[in-house]
């Protein structure tokens, strides 16, 4: 017998899909990754999720999602989907050899931010290495930090850090931005914003904390440290969509293109940063989870009668 809703991811949209559908009799069965919680759980340090003043660990808060979920019968497989079939329905999805499937779908796979994959990096990511700044901005007031990157989101990432910051450094591998003219312009007149070109980060420093990075220059193989507190990886995100190609409709960057959290495929539905590729916030991704729900069990009710 199909299920009636089939969620695919367990970040903060999966789980508050989860929640909704759970609540609202759908018995939802969730597949939720090897990898299960999405980027929350590499982060230390969340202060800007409501209801928690005094902040909490991002993992923390993934657990209390999940518990959440399960307190209202979600069912959870901690496997990764390996295949889908949306051609008709009920629709089929894989986890290696087991076949299930269900009546309507949540895809909140969400996306992976790109890494530089030196030395130190993962060692110290969530202890002054980022990919968020305005999710860890607030955590380097008055300290000199570093953007690598080149385009629009370098820029955002950069011009925001300056809130905070005494001082950034922008790190880019080419001697110009391929960002937008506007953006660029706005980060080379900025007084507190300073650019380093031609140049790549070969190491990041630090044994508890980052407390600089090497840099080699690409055009004269010349090797320099800069000294700084924190380091905001800008290079751009990929959406976890692999699995669904040729399945939905998506955009050139392969995030799931949906009109509010409908997609291409009728009765399936989407939230989160798979779909999102402007705010990324927990509080974003949760609040696309719940309308995906209130999407899916509405759908459901309409096919029922």
């Amino acid at each position: 017998m199909a299920e009636k809703l089939l969620i695919i991811g367990s970040g903060p949209a999966g789980l508050t899909a989860a929640i909704y559908a759970a609540r609202a009799d759908l018995d939802p069965l969730m597949i939720e990754g090897f990898t299960r919680g999405g980027q929350l759980m590499i982060t230390t340090d969340v202060e800007n999720y409501p209801g928690f003043p005094d902040g909490i660990m991002g993992p923390d808060l993934m657990e209390q999602f999940r518990k959440q979920a399960e307190r209202f019968g979600t069912r959870l497989i901690s496997s990764d989907v390996t295949r889908v079939d949306f051609s008709e329905r009920p629709f089929k999805v894989w986890v290696d050899q087991d076949e299930y499937e269900a009546e309507a779908i949540v895809i909140s796979t969400g996306a992976s931010a790109r890494w530089l994959d030196v030395p130190g990096e993962e060692k110290l990511r969530g202890y002054g290495v980022s990919a968020c700044a305005t999710c860890d901005g607030f955590f380097f007031r008055d300290k000199e930090i570093a953007v690598i990157g080149g385009g629009d989101s370098a820029m955002e990432e950069a011009l925001f850090l300056t809130k905070f910051a005494s001082k950034v450094t922008v790190i880019h591998r080419r001697d110009e931005f391929r960002a937008s003219k506007i953006m660029a312009q706005r980060v080379l007149d900025h007084e507190k914003i300073e650019v380093i070109w031609d140049s790549v980060v070969e190491e990041v420093l630090g044994d508890d904390a980052v407390s600089g990075i090497r840099l080699r220059n690409r055009k004269t193989d010349e090797v320099s440290e800069l000294d700084v507190h924190g380091m905001f990886v800008a290079i751009g995100h990929d959406p976890n969509t692999e699995i669904f190609k040729g399945q939905i409709e998506m955009d050139d960057e392969g995030y799931v293109m949906a009109d509010g959290t409908k997609t291409s495929i009728e009765g399936v539905f989407a939230g989160g940063d798979v779909v999102d590729k402007v705010y990324r916030q927990a509080i974003t991704a949760a609040g696309m989870g719940c309308a995906a729900a209130l999407d899916a069990e509405k759908w459901l009710e309409g096919q029922e009668a």
